[in-house]
């Protein structure tokens, strides 16, 4: 299958490029930086904002997995119109690229679990009703419903990935941002940041799912689209794991202790975890990679450079 990524040289990207390259597929990569991501047949440097380069790097695909996008939720806060015009109007653009096509293309889009808010019911399934709390979860909310209109149109079968904090490493590349918690840490770890802080005591639960995991549910969802149809996964390990948790293990792995500044509690749920039975069953999908040493000593051995 030919398949376009946008947001291919990110860091769910670049394992989304090499997961498809591996089983067979011809990827095309489009990104604003960056190298070519191992697997890559091509590179397409463009911005998902623009409108003719999105229809001209798709043109010719079966597919596209559509990941280019804006991810910080603090950062949407203050531009929440730059968040809109990336998230919403870049998705637009890949549905414009696909919607005339003599036969139905397959998208797969990356969303977000933040799209569920924060809900009393864990764990979450697909039945939880949307709420989303931050205006980057609005526009992947947005992204979705737009997808999905598409699809009720028979132009498309699409899928929205929503996945929970993704982590670990793929094709020798780790996550570099540091907002993110696996990256500071082992960040703190590298001497490359001088303390982490925790907001709280550190008992917060949250579910934890390695990249290459998710790149393997991106190549499973091409084969489940079916024209006519948008369908949405909760993709996450399932597994309830502490911040705690997490420093534990990441001084185990490096060897060593994680400098830690503990501040006052933010208004945050105290429990986050997916349930991943509908990907199971229907994809066949399983996160075998998604325990937190695994998660943790493959992201430390790609900062430490291999």
């Amino acid at each position: 299958m030919r398949v376009l990524v946008t947001g291919a040289t990110g860091f769910v990207g670049y394992a989304v490029v090499a997961a498809l390259a591996e089983r067979g597929h011809a990827v095309t990569a489009l990104g604003r930086r960056g190298n070519a991501p191992p697997g890559a047949d091509r590179l397409v440097r463009a911005d998902v904002r623009d409108a003719d380069a999105v229809a001209a790097a798709a043109a010719g695909a079966d597919a596209v997995c559509h990941l280019a996008a804006l991810v910080r939720v603090r950062d949407s806060f203050a531009e929440p119109l730059e968040y809109w015009r990336t998230n919403l109007v870049g998705t637009l653009n890949v549905l414009s690229a696909l919607r005339t096509r003599a036969e139905p293309a397959r998208l797969v889009l990356s969303s977000t679990a933040a799209v569920y808010g924060s809900p009393r019911r864990q764990p979450v399934d697909e039945d939880q009703p949307a709420d989303p709390r931050n205006p980057y979860a609005a526009t992947k909310l947005a992204a979705d419903l737009a997808a999905a209109d598409l699809a009720a149109s028979g132009a498309v079968g699409a899928v929205s990935l929503r996945a929970f904090n993704v982590a670990g490493a793929a094709a020798g590349r780790a996550d570099t941002e540091l907002t993110r918690l696996i990256p500071k840490v082992l960040a703190v770890r590298a001497g490359n940041a001088p303390e982490l802080v925790v907001n709280g005591d550190g008992s917060a639960e949250r579910d934890f799912l390695h990249v290459a995991d998710l790149a393997d549910a991106f190549v499973r969802a091409l084969d489940a689209c079916v024209p006519g149809r948008w369908r949405a996964y909760t993709v996450g390990s399932g597994r309830r794991t502490t911040i705690r948790d997490v420093l534990a293990v990441a001084e185990e792995v490096t060897a060593g202790p994680v400098p830690v500044r503990f501040a006052p509690a933010a208004d945050e749920p105290p429990v986050l975890v997916a349930d991943p039975t509908r990907a199971r069953t229907e994809l066949g999908w399983h996160p075998v990679r998604s325990d937190l040493p695994t998660i943790l000593g493959d992201a430390w051995q790609a900062v430490r450079g291999g």
